[in-house]
């Protein structure tokens, strides 16, 4: 009998290990050990925290690289389940905002939109699809595998800038859940309590773990898929296909650029996370099942979402209601496409604001594993105590931006965008120029005198931003080379900063292969 990942994640080894305490796992993988002095746990600390890690269906788990014979055994359903995550994740509110924004922040007609959100979204799937590859092979979360390409150290700088995406994504979701539940309302809730609802559920979830988590977004994208065609069965006939662009001349290729960039950026927002939740799977499972299984669910759901997202922006320069309601929030602007529909239709609007929370649940837990990257004493307490932490964090966001989503959504999305297509350039040159020749050792996952001393990857990595920096167009920055592109500004940064991070890394790794062997 094959076994469901979602039904059956194997026995958590962690469950009677109480508290890991030492900086070192590895000595029982490869027989070596760095000789960390343990942190001293107090008894009863140790007790409670073994009582409550003895709950069923709660993984004790954390960083501790999965072994070939803890895995799930194969099976098609399981493979199936890759593509349903990544599905249930993102047909949510909060990508749907981000189709919107083609029409109503970079002046561009449908056809224009529709293209852009298409493209920038199978380019970003792909990026994502390529980094969920390695947490199969590995049994190691998508944090540990960057010390293979970034080096120990460096790569907890990449660990550090993927928790502020994550939580950045949590506030957004919180937000955007927020808001719709206060429409649903007339506003007669505020936004605020919304955003509480929406923290709560997904503390809870992504404080069980992997189990539940599964289980959840097996099921989750159902409701949501229901209540979207009912949207487009609401709201298409306002749908305005024929909207042109806004904007002329060079604004309309700088805005083609810029939202393309965005489009790619959300989903690529994935890809230092993707692995995280492969590692369950069996270290036989192929490369190419992996990547198209989680590109299909990625390019599926994103495409779907977005496009809903344009066509209700397509419709507010001919729809009074929805141009109102685009003034208050993008939230509202979701719910007045259910007008039509009237007590119904806000039933309706309640289960999109909720399915934020499959999208916000994935970005919490693996936020929380980031603090146990970080060293010994962010791996000595727990997960489920780090997943309580990233959530009052991105509460406090939420609930102290609430009322500026767009800003968040044009300046944050983007930023973050540029670190990750560097990172994955550096990955994508050292997997395919360096490491069919090293190959990879994934019982050295925590030994820094096994792992890549990282200078080259940082060098890269760095001089990568400078050409973000200078490519990248803002609200409160355009860059020198951005603001001559369409003559108000195109947003580049990504594709300046992948060029100098590809140009610049090979010849510095050889360097550093040659002097160090590692």
């Amino acid at each position: 009998m094959m076994n469901h990942p979602a039904t059956h994640v194997p026995a958590d080894i962690e469950k009677t290990a109480g508290l890991d305490v030492s900086a070192k796992s590895t000595s029982s993988e490869n027989g070596s050990s760095d000789h960390v002095a343990p942190i001293h746990v107090p008894p009863k600390l140790s007790k409670w925290n073994q009582r409550i890690e003895g709950l069923a269906g709660l993984e004790a788990r954390g960083i501790t690289r999965v072994l070939p014979e803890e895995r799930q055994e194969a099976s098609i359903i399981g493979y199936v389940q890759m593509a349903i995550l990544w599905f249930s994740a993102n047909v949510s509110a909060n990508n749907l905002a981000v189709g919107t924004l083609g029409p109503l922040l970079f002046g561009l007609g449908f056809l224009d939109s529709a293209m852009c959100a298409v493209f920038g979204i199978m380019v970003g799937s792909a990026v994502t699809a390529y980094m969920s590859i390695w947490g199969a092979q590995s049994g190691n979360r998508t944090m540990i595998v960057a010390r293979y390409f970034m080096g120990y150290w460096p790569a907890k700088l990449t660990c550090i800038l993927n928790m502020i995406l994550m939580i950045g994504y949590g506030t957004i979701d919180c937000i955007i859940g927020g808001q719709i539940l206060s429409a649903v309302s007339g506003g007669g809730m505020s936004i605020l309590v919304g955003i509480v609802i929406v923290a709560l559920v997904s503390w809870l979830v992504a404080a069980f773990g992997m189990a539940i988590f599964h289980v959840y977004e097996r099921y989750a994208w159902i409701p949501q898929i229901i209540v979207l065609f009912i949207l487009i069965g609401s709201a298409g006939p306002s749908f305005n296909a024929s909207l042109p662009n806004a904007v002329e001349g060079g604004a309309v290729t700088a805005g083609r650029l810029s939202f393309f960039s965005l489009q790619l950026s959300v989903p690529v927002s994935w890809a230092a996370t993707s692995s995280d939740f492969y590692v369950y799977y069996p270290e036989s499972t192929k490369r190419w099942v992996a990547f198209l299984m989680t590109f299909s669910g990625l390019t599926l759901s994103f495409c779907f979402v977005n496009l809903i997202g344009v066509g209700l922006a397509s419709g507010v320069a001919t729809n009074a209601a929805w141009d109102a309601a685009s003034h208050v929030s993008s939230g509202a602007l979701i719910v007045a496409g259910f007008d039509g529909l009237r007590g119904f239709g806000k039933f309706c609007g309640v289960i999109v604001a909720l399915g934020v929370i499959s999208n916000n649940i994935p970005g919490t837990y693996a936020s929380a594993l980031g603090f146990q990257v970080l060293g010994r004493y962010g791996k000595m307490v727990p997960r489920y105590l780090w997943v309580c932490v990233i959530v009052m964090i991105y509460f406090v966001c939420a609930a102290a931006g609430r009322d500026h989503l767009y800003a968040i959504f044009q300046n944050f999305l983007a930023l973050m965008g540029y670190w990750l297509m560097i990172f994955v350039s550096i990955v994508l040159e050292e997997h395919l120029i360096f490491r069919p020749r090293l190959g990879f050792d994934w019982t050295a996952w925590e030994d820094k005198k096994r792992l890549p001393v990282g200078i080259a990857a940082l060098v890269a990595f760095l001089v990568g931003w400078v050409g973000a920096i200078i490519g990248m167009a803002q609200t409160w920055y355009i860059g020198p080379v951005a603001h001559n592109v369409g003559g108000i500004g195109a947003d580049i940064g990504t594709w300046l900063g992948m060029a100098f991070a590809l140009v610049l890394f090979p010849p510095l790794r050889y360097l550093e292969l040659k002097k160090f062997g590692r």
